[in-house]
């Protein structure tokens, strides 16, 4: 565990390291789920690499997702067979190999009423019959996400309590990915990298990129060096315009509500209800830990400078909750939201339709300065995106490197399921810290962080000591999600700052 800790002492060597020797093969800026996936996978091939991000890690988008792992459905309803195929085969790699202990399956559910159109019905048990060949096409066996079907009522209500009876017909019922937390994934991959000897300096910012490296300034203390680099990869994501002016981005909001899951009676499987007038949109109730449901999303298109945390409109709440309630008995009501969140998608613009309608595709563009961006693509694909950026990034240099070995590398914490079953932890450490979890148990600090939380003191003492927190913001809104509910976080925030200093 020491060779993949993050901690202000691992900080300051690796800087002091690049301050005495400021070269390197490839120069990553970005903390994001890409850019730390850029990193491992330049790493592991046996080049030397420096990760900086301005922020913490998964400050930016990769931590306002739906927490999915996604089968690649919605990409084959516009006809992207091969990113349906790409992110079918990214998730089979994440649930048995890569994150066991942070993915898992998911079902879902969509209901069907007497007055559904019989269209929506065709498309929806269309949609989820190809889901089933993109999952076996993937090789994920049926075990691990078993085949759709269609179920009665009764089950449909079983499974989403709150569901309106009236007129439920049957439901369909089909299987994909979740995430027990996005952020986490991204402090894994980052973790992993360091393991593999990647310098990662967060509070770090890059300034006057080139291809031939950058000025590294710490936000902390003012300290600069300039940075000679063979490559540098611009992995922003809805920043990535600002270090290369020819990269031209449509960034599109997507809003997420944090509600309590006494309001849906107990969600025992994600709860799917289509947007009416749309062909291919659907409103999600995504059960999560702790007894919360996350209800989203939006794709409302963003005009003007990019916030560094986006903030949900009025009227994306007001849709998000009216849709929801098309299929419930009951409606949830304004006063019950906890909380919400919306994060920006960094759409490569192409110049005409709606945002909801542009490619997810991702993209690697070698800029006019020499500097490599990589925009576009899905949380689910990151390996991908960031093999390919490393392979555009050996075409355009002249580094010697091996092939990928990320498919076949698996995260901190990570084991096979049936391990991971065993072990002898709290079922809920085990899910964001695998193999780990026992580590933290050993700290001894099993206090809720406040009345009432299931988060530990000692969950926030590992992230200081071995998760690069360094501040509370880093312990609530990112190591852990109780940010996501502001009250929550007004409670744990003095534990947060008793857990930074007693690690100090």
């Amino acid at each position: 565990m020491t060779g993949t800790a993050l901690n202000a002492t691992r900080r300051a060597a690796d800087w002091a390291a690049l301050a005495a020797d400021p070269q390197v093969d490839v120069l990553v800026v970005g903390g994001g789920v890409t850019g730390a996936g850029v990193a491992l996978d330049a790493a592991s091939r046996g080049l030397s690499v420096a990760l900086v991000e301005r922020h913490d890690l998964a400050f930016g988008t990769s931590r306002w997702s739906s927490k999915l792992v996604h089968g690649g459905l919605r990409y084959l309803a516009s006809g992207q067979v091969g990113v349906a195929y790409e992110s079918a085969a990214e998730r089979d790699l994440l649930l048995r190999r890569l994150a066991p202990h942070l993915a898992h399956a998911l079902p879902q559910v969509v209901p069907i009423f007497h007055d559904t159109p019989a269209s929506a019905h065709a498309i929806v048990r269309t949609g989820v019959a190809l889901g089933d060949v993109l999952r076996m096409a993937a090789g994920t066996p049926a075990h691990e996400l078993p085949r759709s079907r269609r179920i009665p009522p009764a089950e449909a209500v079983r499974l989403v309590p709150a569901l309106r009876r009236d007129g439920l017909r049957s439901a369909i019922l089909s299987w994909d990915g979740q995430l027990t937390d996005d952020a986490r994934l991204v402090v894994a991959i980052a973790r992993t990298a360091a393991g593999q000897g990647v310098r990662v300096l967060t509070r770090c910012a890059a300034e006057d990129l080139t291809g031939g490296g950058a000025t590294l300034r710490d936000t902390r203390t003012g300290d600069t060096l300039a940075l000679r680099a063979r490559a540098v990869v611009n992995a922003t994501g809805v920043w990535a315009a600002q270090n290369a002016p020819d990269v031209r981005l449509r960034p599109s909001r997507g809003t997420h509500l944090v509600l309590p899951d006494t309001a849906f009676g107990g969600l025992r499987a994600a709860l799917t209800v289509p947007v009416p007038t749309e062909r291919n949109r659907y409103v999600l109730a995504l059960p999560q830990v702790d007894g919360r449901v996350f209800v989203g999303l939006t794709d409302e298109q963003v005009d003007g400078p990019i916030p560094d945390v986006p903030e949900p409109t009025d009227a994306e709440r007001a849709f998000l909750l009216a849709t929801v309630n098309r299929a419930l008995d009951r409606d949830v009501r304004p006063e019950q939201v906890l909380g919400a969140y919306a994060g920006l998608r960094p759409l490569l613009d192409s110049g005409t339709g709606r945002t909801a309608d542009l490619s997810r595709r991702h993209a690697v563009i070698v800029g006019a300065s020499g500097v490599i961006t990589v925009v576009g693509g899905k949380l689910t694909t990151y390996r991908r995106m960031a093999q390919d950026t490393v392979d555009a990034v050996l075409r355009a240099t002249a580094l010697a490197a091996g092939p990928c070995r990320t498919h076949r590398l698996p995260l901190v914490g990570a084991a096979p399921r049936r391990r991971l079953e065993a072990l002898p932890a709290p079922r809920r450490l085990v899910d964001r810290y695998g193999t780990e979890a026992a580590a933290v148990v050993a700290l001894d600090a099993a206090e809720p962080v406040a009345d009432g939380m299931s988060t530990t003191l000692a969950e926030f003492v590992f992230a200081v000591r071995y998760e690069g927190a360094m501040t509370a913001g880093d312990l609530l809104d990112r190591r852990t999600r109780i940010g996501l509910v502001p009250a929550d976080r007004a409670a744990a925030e003095e534990a947060a700052e008793r857990a930074l200093k007693a690690t100090v």
